[in-house]
């Protein structure tokens, strides 16, 4: 009984040791191909692959720059209004709206050089969102292949949404250069790191249409969302 006893005792830890050992070599695929990511807030998004690009899923919102500098939260219309510096807002100023939607930015924000998206990642150029508009078909159609599809964020008819893309856009509307808060679950409104100070470049997006505009007229002091894509 005794040998049988050591023999299973031996057998347990050669099966366990295997064990361990697979995880880990799965382990370090996975961290090879991660299908997620963690800002330096820990915050967590998914990636997609749309054609030849990799793009976050969720609305970026982060509170700290790369380097772990704080953005500055900003709430009182005027003092936004004032801004030259990189700041964020969550929707009408209620943190409730940010699992869901994400933080609104404004474009000195998004053209800091400490950066907003997670290491690896960045706020995509306009050059970057026309490849993935042309990889979706064309600005006519592209709109309803970003969007998240349904009702349950986007106001009804939430035209042409499929979100075939994976893309899964989100109306986590916008904030004027004065501070005004408008249109969260209809507009969609995304930064790119293209322009200046008065030509900043966006692309919008509606729930009563499937286009997909482009912007070129921003106002850096606007807020808006940020999607990131991969390096």
């Amino acid at each position: 009984m005794e040998k049988k006893s050591k023999i299973w005792i031996y057998s347990i830890i050669v099966f366990t040791l295997l064990f361990l050992i697979a995880n880990s070599c799965k382990k370090d695929e996975d961290d090879n191909d991660p299908t997620t990511v963690l800002d330096v807030d820990g915050n967590l998004y998914h990636i997609v692959t749309i054609g030849s690009q990799v793009w976050l899923k969720e609305n970026l919102e982060v509170m700290k720059y790369t380097n772990l500098d704080a953005i500055t939260n900003v709430t009182g219309n005027t003092e936004w209004s004032n801004l030259t510096s990189g700041a964020y807002s969550n929707y009408d100023n209620n943190t409730s709206n940010v699992a869901t939607y994400g933080r609104l930015y404004n474009w000195y924000a998004v053209n800091d050089s400490r950066k907003i998206c997670p290491t690896g990642w960045h706020v995509p150029s306009n050059e970057e969102w026309n490849t993935l508009i042309a990889t979706l078909g064309g600005d006519a159609i592209a709109g309803g292949k970003l969007k998240e599809a349904g009702t349950l964020h986007w106001t009804a008819p939430n035209t042409g949404a499929s979100n075939s893309s994976g893309f899964t856009a989100l109306p986590g509307g916008f904030r004027y250069a004065n501070g005004f808060f408008f249109d969260i679950q209809e507009s969609g409104i995304y930064w790119t790191s293209t322009g200046a100070q008065n030509n900043a470049y966006a692309w919008e997006l509606y729930y009563n249409d499937e286009t997909v505009y482009e912007n070129s007229n921003n106002d850096a002091k606007n807020g808006y969302s940020v999607h990131c894509i991969k390096d």
